[in-house]
């Protein structure tokens, strides 16, 4: 560490943090209305003043700007009393531009078309190929899935989730179980295949976003969403923005350490959370404790639903599988609290019908290990919304970078 300056080299170096709080870094005035706008889905020029502090002059200016370039409209709105002549209130053109979200699954690939307001109009779905694949086996499944939910609708933006590490800013895959070479440039690819604009993302920061556009999270400012599939992902929102840490690859819950030299991850280390929690472990763990070495070839789904359906039939062994992984899903939620203090904890992901993972006796030893204040610990909810929350995600994420794209320059 350098010691203290003196006065004279201090005066000369300067102190302090030489860039702005996040919250004062202000977007160009135009996308802050146009934003604001779609967020609450119709406003008028006052109203949209008022939010955003900014003169009716100006909000007047930007918005002929915004109608002009055919982004924004004008709609009819009824007067609360029922008489006189309907206001007029703001409203985003929904047909300026559509965008596909996608995610890639390990039981199926789903894709949604949006319009520009965030509307759905149309979804599709694709079952997943067995086992890792070649970049351009995975851009054929793409460009497959794309061209069944757009059918020949020119589209503005594409966004796609995948499981594993994701340089979201590179575009790149650093490692994911669907591919079997690390660091693919998969954004270049679909773009090259398919002649779109592309971002690519961890699949359980696309969860995050579709809670944050369109789910629980749009009036918190500080949430987090843990996803329980065939792997544990984790979304953090703070500030009403999407947290990527540093690199962009933070918030891996389902790959921090529970047990030193435990059980063995499809990422290659040992004792990572997912480990204990995600579907391929309790598949794992139902074969070897419950003799069913004559369904090792089985389907992991039809093992994961024989092993419920034994827990909630009674079997002792079956329930105890899932009370060991519910434990360690206490350690992964007490971490979160510990960490984070978030203003909830979503639960989502197909395995939520499995209740066991979360049941009193989890969310019990959660609280034990979560440190004592005297205040209530945050409310956790499970969503088990299905597989095209993750795609709508991947729409916002598009949505944004759309956005972006269109009204971030000066």
């Amino acid at each position: 560490m350098k010691p203290w300056a003196d006065d004279d080299e201090a005066g000369r170096v300067g102190c302090g943090p030489l860039g702005p709080p996040l919250s004062e870094v202000q977007r160009p005035l135009r996308q802050l209305v146009f934003e604001r706008v779609r967020a609450t889905g119709a406003s008028s020029r006052s109203a949209v003043a008022k939010d955003l502090g900014l003169s009716p002059a100006t909000v007047g200016a930007l918005v002929a700007e915004l109608a002009v370039a055919g982004l924004l409209k004008e709609v009819e709105t009824p007067r609360e009393s029922g008489r006189g002549r309907p206001a007029v209130a703001l409203a985003v053109r929904g047909s300026a531009h559509c965008v596909v979200g996608m995610k890639i699954g390990d039981r199926e690939s789903t894709a949604v078309l949006a319009d520009f307001a965030g509307n759905q109009t149309a979804a599709a779905t694709l079952p997943r190929q067995v086992g890792p694949m070649r970049l351009d086996e995975l851009v054929e499944v793409i460009a497959d899935l794309f061209g069944r939910v757009a059918t020949g609708r020119p589209v503005s933006w594409l966004a796609i989730g995948m499981p594993g590490f994701v340089d979201s800013t590179a575009g790149c895959v650093l490692w994911s179980s669907f591919l079997w070479e690390r660091g693919e440039p998969l954004a270049a690819a679909v773009r090259e295949r398919l002649g779109v604009p592309v971002s690519i993302d961890n699949d359980a920061n696309l969860v995050a976003l579709a809670e944050l556009w369109f789910g629980a999270g749009r009036a918190l400012s500080d949430f987090a969403v843990m996803t329980i599939e065939h792997g544990v992902g984790m979304g953090f929102v703070m500030n009403h923005r999407l947290y990527r840490g540093a690199q962009g690859l933070g918030m891996e819950l389902g790959h921090t350490k529970v047990a030193l030299d435990g059980a063995l991850c499809r990422c290659g280390q040992r004792g990572c959370l997912e480990a204990y929690v995600a579907d391929y472990a309790l598949a794992r763990e139902a074969v070897t404790a419950l003799n069913w070495g004559h369904k090792d070839g089985a389907a992991q789904a039809v093992l994961l639903e024989s092993l419920y359906d034994q827990a909630k039939a009674g079997n002792a062994t079956a329930r105890a599988i899932f009370r060991r992984a519910g434990r360690y899903l206490a350690v992964g939620l007490s971490n979160v609290i510990n960490l984070f203090d978030p203003a909830l904890i979503i639960l989502s992901g197909e395995r939520m019908r499995y209740d066991y993972l979360y049941a009193a006796e989890a969310l019990a030893e959660m609280d034990s290990l979560t440190i004592q204040t005297g205040r209530p610990r945050p409310p956790i909810e499970v969503h088990a919304r299905g597989d095209l929350l993750w795609a709508r995600g991947a729409a916002a994420l598009a949505l944004s970078d759309l956005t972006d794209s269109l009204l971030s320059a000066p």
